[in-house]
């Protein structure tokens, strides 16, 4: 199956974002600072942007985040980054954008999750609330389900329905559809508040891979509003990585997903932006967007007792991700260079010659040289300490990024 869209999405505005109608798909991220911090907050959120996230998402859950928004807002602007600001909103959003109405125009988008809002009658009033602010200060929303926080009462209406018919579905089951009815009984409800087709965002999220899978082809099929893509909870590392990309990569090879994030749980004091590097690389490697210079590397045998090789992929992909947010702005189609750093000689000169850079490492017992290639010819034979290598190698990078991809105009 290729990679296309199989079914038509409506096409939303989210600042300057296109999500949907066509448009690539977009990566947003999420930060962990106290929204009521504006100072961190921002930082998090230019940070974030800078290193790919092109929406970045705030926790508004109380007055003093609220009331920050405005400053979070200006201070990214003030430092130069466009990325929309999208406020995540439980339980008190439609008090919180009536009485911080500086909030609600400062924000790029609103994030609702229909099984927060209340109950009961207050449920969809409260809903509305919130749709009615959207559409008073023209912004999109996303109705985002979630399996861990879905409306109970429609649960409990479709268990009981599974019991008293014998209808013998899993609970599994139940949830997943429960989840899909919530997002389009969602969207209805929006449209009645006064919400356009072209202000709506979809998303129904659980944390094990199977059940996106499942939830999402049933969605696609239902509606053809742009979808927001990820598990709730990813996890922590290996982990957190290996199950949103089985899931997001079935999907998105489907052509399922128009947006996505990749929730990973960080390591205490740990980088928030590893979550984006993730899924920048998803889409990179299934051929829809890329984002930055791809650096291949050999995994390492018993022909590569030395550390050499991993050091240098290591220092390489550091400076391509540090260099990006330059290159991006001044230089056109750098996000395609490729890039080898390889340990010995069985694949190490085949892989550098299909990069526009490749180094071959010697590998155990092989002659200390390290032949260089760029666009498939060796044009030189490096020697010398690692840090000659990893100088050498970074300047030559930067050598052919002047020499190859023209300067955007100022």
């Amino acid at each position: 199956m290729s990679l296309v869209k199989l079914h038509r999405t409506t096409g939303v505005r989210v600042g300057h974002v296109q999500v949907g109608g066509g448009a690539p798909i977009v990566v947003q991220s999420m930060t962990l600072t106290d929204t009521a911090d504006a100072r961190s907050t921002a930082q998090q959120c230019i940070d974030l942007a800078e290193a790919g996230s092109e929406m970045v998402r705030v926790t508004v859950n109380r007055p003093e985040a609220a009331a920050a928004v405005p400053e979070i807002k200006q201070r990214m602007l003030d430092a130069g980054c466009a990325a929309p600001l999208i406020g995540d909103f439980h339980y008190n959003g439609h008090l919180l954008l009536t009485r911080y109405p500086q909030c609600a125009s400062a924000l790029d988008k609103y994030r609702i999750n229909p099984g927060n809002v209340g109950t009961g009658r207050r449920r969809d009033e409260q809903f509305a609330t919130i749709c009615n602010v959207a559409v008073d200060n023209a912004r999109p929303v996303r109705i985002g389900v979630n399996g861990g926080s879905l409306n109970q009462e429609l649960v409990v209406s479709k268990m009981q329905e599974n019991t008293d018919r014998n209808l013998g579905r899993t609970s599994e089951d139940i949830i997943n559809e429960c989840m899909v009815i919530s997002a389009i009984e969602s969207t209805a409800l929006a449209l009645e508040s006064g919400l356009r087709r072209d202000q709506i965002i979809i998303s129904c999220k659980t944390s094990r891979p199977r059940d996106l899978i499942v939830v999402y082809r049933a969605l696609a099929k239902q509606t053809d509003q742009p979808l927001h893509l990820g598990l709730t909870e990813a996890g922590m590392g290996t982990k957190g990585l290996v199950w949103s990309a089985s899931a997001m990569g079935v999907l998105l090879h489907e052509g399922i997903g128009d947006t996505i994030r990749v929730s990973l749980t960080p390591r205490p004091g740990g980088d928030r932006r590893e979550e984006v590097y993730a899924a920048c690389e998803l889409l990179q490697a299934l051929g829809l967007r890329a984002f930055a210079p791809s650096v291949t590397a050999c995994p390492g045998c018993g022909r590569t007792t030395s550390t050499t090789f991993q050091e240098l992929a290591e220092r390489v992909q550091a400076y391509v991700r540090n260099k990006m947010p330059e290159w991006k702005a001044t230089r056109e189609g750098v996000e395609s260079l490729t890039l080898a750093v390889m340990g010995c000689v069985v694949n190490g000169p085949g892989e550098s010659k299909a990069a526009n850079i490749g180094i071959s490492l010697p590998g155990t017992g092989e002659a200390p040289t390290c032949p260089i290639y760029i666009d498939g010819e060796h044009v030189t034979t490096l020697r010398g300490t690692y840090e000659e290598l990893a100088g050498e190698f970074q300047r030559l990078i930067d050598q052919y990024v002047e020499q190859k991809y023209p300067r955007r105009p100022a």
